[in-house]
């Protein structure tokens, strides 16, 4: 499955290869864990900015002599989520009387462990051939794990994250956490049926479920070179912009956060929840925001490529351009769920609910149908 075959047949595996393997797992979960307290931050700020404020400002260096001109400098609040990381650990671990225990306690990572699984089949470039000193040859693909349907994989993870939220809500024994969890669990299921016929009209399209497989269509639609407008968002629009209203939705982010909705539901299903417990569906939702973005450029966006770079390359130092590529691309989505939510108001709950079964989900049906009639007639 990661390995190639060689003309002699299958061959021992080097050490070397499953470094290469570890190496991946540890960069790719280290990069998100990296971009999610400086996602926090920048949240802030540009909150701030939009309501002519400051935002985070002091949090910065210790007020230490030996920092010499430095000492005291608020480094523009960059500490802030690194002060917040602090504090939570801190917290007083408090739970509430007439819990349903178990429940409650392992909520939270029913929500954030199936999020962390989704990033396994996300690839975040195409990788290189590696030759041992046999001149074995050994593919090392930028991708967790290859599981030739991941698409699957990744929408599966993602659909069972929302039983933490419900699960969390419930458990709590608190009203206003069980509004939360019962309104999770409606706006999930229901943008999940909109995003998923997106997702099909894609799959169609491309003609496979492997994700890499789906890049490199995109990169090679046209014979004579290719530009951009081999990206599934120019192959099928109307998708797209599907696939983008329901990533916020998938979120839980403004506009559609009623999970949370503080001026209602005073935090919604994490309210009776803190210290450690709060910090990972705090996590989840910056991850789960990530992947969504990672989705979206990966089904829409080209992936790892862009007009003038190979996007099949085989020597190492040329295929570090598909993981920065992909990760700008991802940084413009991370940057349009920030300004959204501080730009839009939440809409009513019952305008959600018709946007999503009376608007979102015939328009994606409509476009599978006129997709597979398409093909039908073009092949």
């Amino acid at each position: 499955m990661f390995l190639a075959d060689t003309a002699a047949g299958p061959v021992e595996t080097p050490a070397l290869v499953y470094l290469f393997h570890a190496l991946k797992v540890v960069a790719a979960f280290g990069v998100i864990m990296t971009v999610i307290p400086f996602l926090i931050w920048l949240e802030r700020k540009m909150a701030a900015w939009i309501q002519l404020r400051d935002g985070p400002t002091k949090v910065g260096l210790p007020n230490w002599g030996i920092l010499g001109p430095l000492k005291g400098w608020g480094a523009f609040g960059l500490l802030q989520p690194l002060a917040d990381m602090i504090k939570l650990v801190l917290k007083e671990d408090f739970v509430p009387r007439r819990v349903s225990r178990v429940l409650f306690f392992i909520a939270p990572a029913l929500m954030f462990v199936p999020i962390a699984f989704a990033l396994a089949v996300i690839p975040f470039g195409w990788g290189f051939t590696w030759f041992d000193d046999l001149g074995n040859a050994f593919a090392i693909r930028y991708q967790i794990a290859d599981f030739g349907v991941g698409i699957l994989f990744a929408l599966a993870s993602l659909s069972v994250a929302v039983h933490g939220l419900s699960l969390g809500g419930w458990a709590s024994n608190n009203k206003w956490a069980t509004f939360g969890a019962v309104r999770a669990g409606a706006q999930l299921i229901s943008y999940e049926a909109a995003m998923f016929m997106a997702v099909l009209a894609m799959v169609m399209a491309y003609g496979t479920l492997d994700m890499q497989d789906m890049v490199v269509d995109q990169a090679t639609a046209f014979e004579g070179g290719w530009s951009i407008f081999g990206w599934g968002a120019f192959r099928q629009p109307l998708a797209f912009i599907i696939m983008l209203v329901c990533m916020f939705a998938e979120s839980n982010r403004l506009p559609f956060d009623f999970p949370e909705a503080e001026a209602e539901l005073v935090a919604g299903y994490h309210t009776e929840y803190g210290s450690m417990k709060f910090a990972m569906f705090f996590l989840g939702e910056y991850y789960g925001m990530c992947i969504q973005s990672a989705l979206v450029v990966t089904l829409f966006l080209g992936g790892w490529s862009l007009p003038g770079i190979d996007p099949t390359p085989t020597e190492f130092l040329p295929s570090l351009a598909g993981p920065l590529i992909f990760c700008a691309k991802c940084a413009v989505f991370l940057w349009l769920y920030i300004q959204v939510r501080w730009t839009l108001p939440r809409f009513r709950f019952d305008q959600l609910m018709s946007l999503g079964w009376k608007k979102l989900i015939p328009l994606a049906l409509a476009n599978v149908v006129i997709t597979a009639l398409y093909l039908n007639l073009s092949s």
